[in-house]
């Protein structure tokens, strides 16, 4: 049964709890709520996905970079109080002024360890299809399902062809949450296309209505295949961009 997720980014505590009461009132087809982990907000995900329970499932976003190797996962008792049984499990980068301590711990290293201390929780892990060729994106996805993700989030698309493409390579059994995102400005354009190198289609504009299409085409591209879909808006209404869709 195909799953839909919102990602919510947690700017604060208040503005979470709003778009939470946004998502419930004008969203009902939404079952799930992912939230990043940034460094530049006070609120880490796991407390924000406390906010979505429990109301929805939760899937918090782990960085392994800031998993200290030597001290218990800081995140443990509060997967447990509220009841989550899932996350996902990025590198994540170093901030960018060095704010932060981080670690020598890559997201397989760190799947492994979830796997270890918390056997319970079902752990995710990520899919770029931007980042480098597809076989050695596809041996990437391999060693994290040795390690012991149990399946993938995507980095968005904007591509249906794309998506058809890691369809096929994604191994047999993996559980796959499809990603698509708004881009409705140039400067965002820009972004993705020379921080993630990600491929738009001919066709594309930076509308909010081409991104509702897309939207709904990505949905029953999912739902064809029992898979599961997330949504990111970014510099969008969440009602503007889901509404009548999910």
């Amino acid at each position: 049964m195909t799953r839909v997720s919102i990602e919510l980014v947690p700017r604060s505590r208040s503005s979470l709890k709003a778009e939470l009461e946004v998502v419930a009132r004008h969203l009902p087809g939404i079952c799930t709520v992912n939230v990043p982990d940034l460094t530049r907000f006070s609120t880490r995900s796991w407390v924000g996905c406390s906010f979505a329970r429990p109301h929805y499932r939760a899937i918090p976003h782990v960085r392994a970079v800031d998993l200290n190797p030597v001290e218990p996962l800081p995140m443990a008792e509060a997967l447990t109080v509220s009841g989550i049984d899932e996350v996902l499990v990025i590198t994540g980068d170093a901030p960018a002024d060095m704010s932060a301590r981080v670690y020598d711990v890559d997201a397989v290293r760190a799947i492994r360890r979830f796997r270890r201390e918390l056997p319970h929780v079902r752990v995710y892990a990520g899919l770029d299809p931007y980042r480098q060729s597809f076989a050695h994106e596809r041996d990437y996805l391999e060693r994290k399902l040795d390690a012991g993700a149990c399946g993938f989030f995507t980095q968005p698309f904007f591509d249906l062809r794309l998506m058809d493409a890691y369809a096929d390579l994604i191994p047999q059994g993996a559980e796959i949450w499809w990603g698509a995102t708004t881009v409705t400005g140039d400067a965002t354009l820009n972004y993705w296309r020379a921080r993630n190198h990600a491929v738009f289609p001919r066709t594309f504009t930076p509308t909010l209505e081409w991104n509702r299409t897309f939207a709904a085409q990505a949905l029953a591209f999912a739902r064809e295949r029992g898979q599961h879909m997330y949504f990111m808006p970014v510099k969008a209404d969440v009602r503007a961009y889901l509404e009548g869709i999910v």
